[in-house]
C-alpha cells in the first residue's frame, strides 16, 4: 500500500514537472496598442519663443525739450486712449519760460536796431556794412526764437495729448514729478500696433519669410491663436544673438509683456506619417514596428520630421499591417504580440 502511495506520488509530480516545462516553452506575448500607416504631409515648422511688444512703427514716447512739472497725470498704465484724449498736462520750468521771454525781447530789439541803422543809412548817416549786420542780428534772434518755440518753451502750459487709439503701455513719472529735458514720460502703442517678436536660431534664417503663418501658444496656457509673419530681421540682435522675427497678431487678443511661444509654418514634408511613439531610436537605426501574424516585424526609417502632430519618415513600410504604437521600446523584432481589436 505504501508502495502505491509513493509510485503515485511520483507521478503527480512528474506530471506538475512536465506542465511547468510546457509552460515556460510558450513563448510570451506583449500587448501593444495599433494604429494604421498612412501617407500624407504635415507642415515642416521652425519653433521660437519671444513676447507680446509694439511694433517699431506702433508705439509714440513722449518727452519735453524744456525741463518741468507733470502738473497733472490723467492717464494709467494699460488704459485705452482716444485720438486727441489728455494725457497729461505740463508746465515748463520758470527759467525755460525765462529763457523764451529774453528770445523774444532780443529779436524785438534787433528789429528795432535794424530799422534805425536803415534810417541813417538812407541819411548817409551809416554805412551799408552796418545795414547787413543789423540784418544779420535779426536773423540770428528769429533763430534762436524759433528754436525755442519748437521746443515748447513758449507756452506756459502744455497738456499732452493722445496721436491715434491706443493703449498705454507705460507711465515713467509720476503727478508733480519735476523732469529734466528729454525725460521719457510715458509710452502709447497704437491699437493693432501689438506684435509678438520672437527670436529664431540664425541657421533657420533662410527658411522663415514674410506671410507664412504661425500658431501662437502663450506660455501660462490658453487656445493657440494664428498670426502671420510681419518682418524677418537681416542682423542678429546684439543681446540675444539671435534673429528677431515680428509676428502680427489678432488685435486685443494678446497683452503687451506676454511670454509666446511661436511655431513658423515655413512649408510641408510628406512621407509616411506615424505617431511620435510608434518610432523607435534606441539602439541604432531608427525604426518602426508593424504586425506580421502575430509577431512583431521591424522596419527601418528615416525621420524626416518630428512634431506634436507626428513624425514623418520614410521607409520600407506596409500599409497592410498595423503600426505598434504603445509597447514600441518594449518589443524586439520577431517578438510575440497581442492586442485589442
Amino acid at each position: 500500500m505504501k508502495a502505491l502511495i509513493a509510485l503515485t506520488a511520483a507521478l503527480a509530480l512528474a506530471g506538475c514537472g512536465a506542465a511547468s516545462e510546457e509552460t515556460k516553452a510558450e513563448p510570451q506575448s506583449v500587448l501593444v496598442s495599433t494604429a494604421p500607416a498612412k501617407q500624407g504631409a504635415l507642415p515642416q515648422t521652425v519653433t521660437a519663443y519671444g513676447s507680446v511688444a509694439p511694433a517699431l512703427n506702433g508705439a509714440q514716447t513722449f518727452s519735453e525739450a524744456q525741463p518741468g512739472q507733470v502738473t497733472r497725470l490723467l492717464v494709467t498704465p494699460g488704459a485705452t486712449v482716444r485720438r486727441g484724449q489728455a494725457l497729461a498736462v505740463f508746465v515748463p520750468a520758470p527759467a525755460s519760460r525765462s529763457g523764451y521771454l529774453q528770445a523774444v525781447e532780443a529779436l524785438d530789439s534787433a528789429r528795432k536796431q535794424r530799422a534805425t541803422i536803415a534810417q541813417l543809412l538812407a541819411q548817409q548817416l551809416a554805412t551799408q556794412d552796418q545795414l547787413v549786420q543789423a540784418d544779420k542780428a535779426v536773423v540770428d534772434a528769429r533763430t534762436a526764437l524759433a528754436a525755442l518755440q519748437a521746443e515748447g518753451a513758449g507756452r506756459a502750459v502744455h497738456t499732452l495729448t493722445a496721436p491715434f487709439d491706443g493703449i498705454v503701455t507705460a507711465v515713467s513719472v509720476a503727478q508733480g514729478d519735476r523732469t529734466q529735458a528729454g525725460a521719457t514720460l510715458l509710452t502709447v502703442v497704437r491699437a493693432g500696433g501689438i506684435v509678438v517678436t520672437a527670436g529664431i536660431d540664425p541657421a533657420e534664417h533662410g527658411t522663415v519669410a514674410v506671410g507664412q503663418l504661425a500658431s501662437l501658444l502663450r506660455l501660462s496656457g490658453g487656445a493657440a491663436l494664428t498670426g502671420h509673419v510681419l518682418r524677418v530681421s537681416q542682423a542678429l540682435n546684439a543681446k540675444t544673438r539671435m534673429v528677431d522675427v515680428d509676428i502680427a497678431v489678432p488685435a486685443g487678443a494678446l497683452l503687451p509683456g506676454e511670454g509666446i511661444q511661436v511655431a513658423i509654418a515655413t512649408g510641408q514634408v510628406s512621407g509616411w506619417i506615424v505617431p511620435h511613439r510608434a518610432v523607435v531610436t534606441a539602439g541604432g537605426v531608427p525604426h518602426v514596428f508593424q504586425i506580421s501574424g502575430s509577431k512583431a516585424k521591424a522596419v527601418p526609417v528615416t525621420v524626416l520630421l518630428t512634431s506634436n502632430a507626428g513624425d514623418v519618415v520614410n521607409g520600407a513600410i506596409d500599409p497592410q499591417r498595423r503600426l505598434i504604437v504603445e509597447g514600441a521600446y518594449q518589443v524586439g523584432d520577431g517578438d510575440a504580440v497581442r492586442w485589442a481589436h
